[in-house]
């Protein structure tokens, strides 16, 4: 297996800080753009698309700010790698933006982003933004 890159993705989100963390931060925020289904059981979200699951250790969270997570499969093979969803919020303007920060393998790199993408516009569409 090839090592995992580390990239970053910044998205203006027109929304309260609050609805946004909400979204990002709970089993029934993220089941409404992320994944079909989230379940919690300690720290560790079991994300569910079309009949598969995979689970992810939630690393910290910080109030209305960001939330990390690690996928199980990384953990156990003892990786540093994580998924973050930060807040950012201008100080001049007020707006708001999200910031992903992933991992992916140099060849699925295009792929990763574009996942993304359509993850956070489906996440614009379901808060009205």
């Amino acid at each position: 297996m090839s090592d995992k890159i580390k990239y970053e993705m910044e998205f203006e989100i027109k929304s309260s800080t609050s609805v946004l963390f909400n979204m990002i931060s709970t089993p029934s925020g993220l089941s409404e753009w992320f994944s079909d289904d989230v379940n919690i059981k300690d720290d560790i979200f079991s994300f569910f698309w079309d009949g598969t699951s995979e689970d992810a250790k939630q690393l910290t969270k910080k109030k209305g700010e960001s939330v990390k997570f690690q996928w199980m499969e990384d953990f156990e093979d003892g990786l540093k790698t994580y998924f973050e969803m930060a807040i950012k919020v201008d100080d001049l303007t007020n707006d708001v933006a999200l910031i992903i920060t992933d991992f992916a393998e140099e060849d699925e790199m295009d792929e990763a982003k574009l996942l993304w993408e359509n993850q956070i516009s489906d996440l614009k569409m379901t808060i009205g933004s």
